[in-house]
Formats: structure tokens, sequence, C-alpha cells
């Protein structure tokens, strides 16, 4: 184990599994008390788009696909307030267009390649210093958000027509929030990869709310399964051999039936 942990590409796959898993977490609590838990597989194909625009050009997929994403879920709060479509109905139109895309371009960038099947089913020990830093740089701000606008969050989240009625920005918190989503989506790509990305969104706030007694407990527990499933995940695919990103989102499963069991039984 001590040998296993020497080494330094699974020192950096656990350090920037962990900081994305989390924040990844934090942000999925709000998206699934809000119904939005479906944005972050809808981005996640988007990023197919933009990693076959990064092999076409020779770039950074990380950084192609921020502003591309990001773009993504800007349309998807247009077609949601102004045209009045439902946000499930959104997410899949956004989604359909950017997996379309996506596959078309990754035709003209000479098909699936064995850096594309890295991005699609993850790469985590492929992850570099400077990825592993912007994965720090979300998860600080995420954290810097919850503190700053606690209550605004929460307002939002659970009561949008009463948060209105008391001068809460409903529209930009939801905005800063979706485009936040966005950034997380680009970079947990490489954990877990681009199929796989809304487990992290949704597993984890999920199994926690079974068990929780308080919204602050939510948060935490969310946090803290996220991140015992990613170091859990990367030990037994080490070990068993077996891809890291599937093996993390079992890790969740598991843990997200230990917490229905525990709801349902224990308490």
């Amino acid at each position: 184990m001590l040998e296993f942990l020497s080494y330094g590409f699974v020192q950096r796959g656990l350090l920037a599994g962990t900081l994305v898993a989390v924040a990844c977490a934090l942000l999925g609590v709000f998206l699934v008390l809000k119904r939005l838990s479906l944005i972050g597989d809808g981005m996640s194909h988007v990023c197919l788009t933009g990693v076959a625009v990064a092999l076409l050009t020779s770039t950074s997929p990380v950084y192609v696909s921020v502003p591309i994403v990001m773009a993504a879920s800007t349309g998807i709060m247009k077609l949601t307030h102004k045209f009045k479509i439902y946000g499930d109905a959104a997410i899949g139109i956004i989604s359909a267009a950017g997996l379309s895309v996506g596959l078309l371009l990754t035709a003209l960038a000479g098909g699936f390649n064995t850096d594309l099947l890295g991005y699609l089913f993850g790469s985590i020990l492929t992850v570099s210093w400077a990825e592993t830093v912007l994965c720090g740089i979300l998860l600080a701000t995420v954290l810097t958000g919850l503190t700053l606008f606690y209550r605004y969050l929460v307002s939002a989240c659970f009561d949008e027509p009463f948060a209105h009625t008391r001068g809460v920005p409903v529209q930009a918190v939801n905005t800063v929030l979706v485009m936040i989503t966005s950034v997380a989506v680009v970079l947990a790509f490489k954990v877990v990869g681009i199929f796989l990305i809304s487990a992290l969104l949704i597993i984890p706030p999920v199994a926690a709310l079974l068990v929780s007694h308080t919204f602050k407990q939510v948060l935490w527990l969310a946090a803290g399964f996220a991140a015992v499933s990613v170091w859990a995940g990367i030990g037994f695919s080490f070990f068993f051999n077996v891809p890291s990103g599937a093996t993390i989102i079992l890790v969740n499963l598991v843990i997200l039936l230990g917490a229905y069991l525990w709801g349902k039984y224990a308490r």
C-alpha cells in the first residue's frame, strides 16, 4: 500500500479526484434538490464536443471544453426561461446537440483513438499537476460561494418564489450555480469519464439525503461520501487492475445502498 501511494501519478490522481469529487458532491446537493441533477449528464455529452475540438486542433481538452460547456449551460438557461421550455427538455436538446456534434467532429479527427477513450471512460492517473491545481481552485470557489451566499442558495433551492419576494437574486444564483457546475463537469471527465460524470453529481448527495437530519449534514456527508469513493475506487482499481472511473462509481453505489439500508432499518 505504501509503495502504491509513493507513485507521483497516484498522488496526483488521489488529490485531483478528491478535490473534484467533493466539489461535484456539494454542487450536486443543490442540483438534486432543484431537480436539475441531469444537467450534469447533458453537460458531459457536450464535453465530447470540446474533446473532439481539442483533438482536431491539438490543444488541451480541459481548456477547450470549459468555454464550450459554459456556453451550452447558458443555452439551457436561455431555453428554460426565454422559450418557456421545462428544464429536462432543455437539457435533452442541448445534450443531443452536443453529442451529435461531438461524434461528427470525432469522425473528422480520426475516430476513437486511445486518447479519446481515456476521456470517455476516465483516466484519473494521467492527471497533471496543472489540472490538480485547477481542481483545487474549483473546490475553493465552491466553498467560498457556500460560505458567502449560503442563505441565498438555500432560499433559492427550496422556494424560489418566496426567495424572489425576499429580494434574493434567484436568476443570478441559478446562473452562477450552473456555470460552476460546468467547470466541475469538465474537470471531472478525467476522473470518471464523460459517460459517468453525472454520477458524481447525483449519487453522493442522494446518499447523504437518505441519512441526514439537517441541510448542513447533507453537505458534510455528501462531501465525505465523494472523497471515500475516490480513495476506495482508486485503491480497488489498482489492486484488481480494473478501470478507476467505473470502480469509483461502483463504490458510490455501494455507499448509496448502505445509506438506504441505514435510513430504512437502523434508524
